[in-house]
């Protein structure tokens, strides 16, 4: 498991589908890495289980949207959250 920490959006694009790579920690490695959104959505894919840590301290896992291009959003309980676009951005 790793948990995103940031996100790199393409340039005038402030939706999911414009996110073009992220940044992720592992927290029992403690290894730190970057992935383009293509990478992310591949690893996930294959069984690779991302998350974001929100505010409270809950883990809300990302999921891949299958659209054309794929891309990446959160998922709380079932409903889709913004939880990857309040990330610091780099």
């Amino acid at each position: 498991m790793i948990y995103t920490t940031e996100v790199h959006m393409s340039p005038g694009g402030s939706g999911h589908q414009h996110i073009a790579s992220v940044r992720w920690r592992n927290p029992t490695s403690g290894e730190t890495g970057e992935n383009t959104r293509a990478e992310m959505v591949t690893w996930i894919n294959d069984g690779g289980d991302a998350r974001v840590r929100d505010d409270h301290g809950n883990d809300v896992r990302v999921r891949v949207i299958d659209a054309s291009p794929a891309y990446i959003q959160t998922y709380a309980d079932g409903v889709p959250t913004d939880n990857l676009l309040w990330l610091p951005r780099y």
